[in-house]
């Protein structure tokens, strides 16, 4: 069980009985306030970080190796998303912990990620195999180009 799921609510009531003990019922009105301030700022950031993934194609990232480089062990879901600022591509099968997600570049290196209940537990980057160093193929019938002659000064 999630122990943030039951100290939220919890310390938010403790709060409360705090501010009618010491002020009355101005002091409950207070700390409503303040609650309702924290919860009026998470939800205007979530939003937000959601509104910026909507205008980028699902599952891509500028760089694959940056994000690589700045996940860390336990991010939610919704700080990786705001990184990124795309929503992850679904890699495994809908309503299923854990949730894996992934971030392609242009270079066709990617991540997956793996989420379960919404905080990061391992990532994986993979790259594409190297292209083998070969001279270009000719075609038959194209021109190929003379080395230029050397000038005398």
């Amino acid at each position: 069980m999630n122990l943030q799921k039951v100290l939220v609510p919890l310390g938010g009531l403790v709060l409360l009985v705090l501010g009618y003990r010491s002020w009355g019922w101005m002091g409950v009105f207070a700390v409503t306030g303040g609650l309702l301030m924290f919860l009026l700022l998470h939800f205007t950031r979530t939003m937000q970080v959601m509104r910026r993934a909507a205008d980028r194609p699902i599952g891509y990232v500028g760089s694959a190796v940056m994000l690589n480089a700045k996940l860390k062990p336990k991010m939610a879901l919704l700080h990786v998303v705001a990184m990124t600022r795309s929503l992850g591509e679904l890699q495994s099968p809908p309503d299923t912990q854990p949730e894996v997600y992934r971030w392609r570049d242009n270079g066709e290196s990617y991540v997956d990620a793996t989420f379960a209940e919404g905080k990061l537990v391992q990532w994986q980057l993979t790259r594409p195999a190297p292209a083998a160093e070969a001279a270009p193929a000719q075609e038959e019938g194209a021109v190929v180009p003379a080395e230029a002659p050397a000038r005398d000064a």
